[in-house]
């Protein structure tokens, strides 16, 4: 497994735009910020097309618009991210299509050049389908629900050049995405790392994470990964 040094999480230069964000959507964090400094550190290529997977206030789909991406397509399933990522994008004045869909049911004609991904990733005790602002980051006993469809998605979204981007915790379980990812045929490696604070959600589940084996006790932070995959 290949691993690029540790870099910021808010280096100088960060892409991200200053947005706004309406009640309930998933509020722009490390996570976010991390990825786009590693995903759109230099400008994009002409005609690139780039799809936003769980685009919340829809920061990473405008930084792409803003580095050069020739389309841009932005998908929540919440209805709040959607306005908000319509929002965001006339404000800055940039090309963005935000739709309210899952990106497990995209089928695209063309499949996309560069794939960015946030997806819930938090482990969490409770059973059954999130509701309402936890399932911007409740991911099932694992941290997986969603990671592991979507490694299993990719190869339907990328094009013959795409590349994907995605972050998260460690404790979700990095060689799981890794070996997930391979499984189907693609390249993939950690882009880059680097070790956060424990926010809010995972300070209150810490006593579960230790419990299960996530974590050990007393650990109060934790890695961030930029997994990238291609063909």
């Amino acid at each position: 497994m290949t691993e690029l040094a540790r870099v910021p999480v808010l280096g100088t230069g960060a892409p991200l735009p200053r947005v706004v964000r309406l009640p309930g959507v998933y509020r722009t964090q490390e996570d976010t910020a991390f990825l786009a400094s590693v995903a759109l550190a230099e400008p994009l290529p002409a005609g690139t097309r780039v799809l936003d997977v769980c685009t919340g206030t829809g920061a990473l789909a405008v930084a792409a618009a803003r580095a050069g991406a020739e389309h841009v397509l932005a998908v929540d399933i919440g209805r709040r991210a959607v306005w908000t990522t319509r929002l965001n994008a006339r404000r800055h004045r940039v090309p963005v299509t935000a739709r309210r869909v899952s990106a497990l049911d995209l089928v695209p004609e063309r499949g996309f050049d560069l794939v960015l991904a946030n997806p819930p990733y938090v482990p969490c005790a409770e059973p059954g389908v999130p509701s309402g602002c936890d399932r911007a980051w409740d991911a099932g006993p694992l941290g997986r629900d969603l990671v592991d469809p979507l490694c299993d998605a990719m190869p339907a979204l990328l094009s013959d050049r795409g590349v994907m981007m995605m972050v998260h915790s460690e404790v979700t379980g990095v060689d799981a995405t890794l070996d997930r990812l391979r499984a189907h045929g693609l390249t993939a490696e950690v882009a880059a790392r680097t070790t956060i604070p424990f926010g809010p959600v995972m300070r209150e589940r810490a006593d579960f994470l230790a419990a299960v084996g996530l974590i050990e006790p007393g650990q109060s932070t934790e890695d961030l990964v930029v997994v990238r995959a291609t063909r």
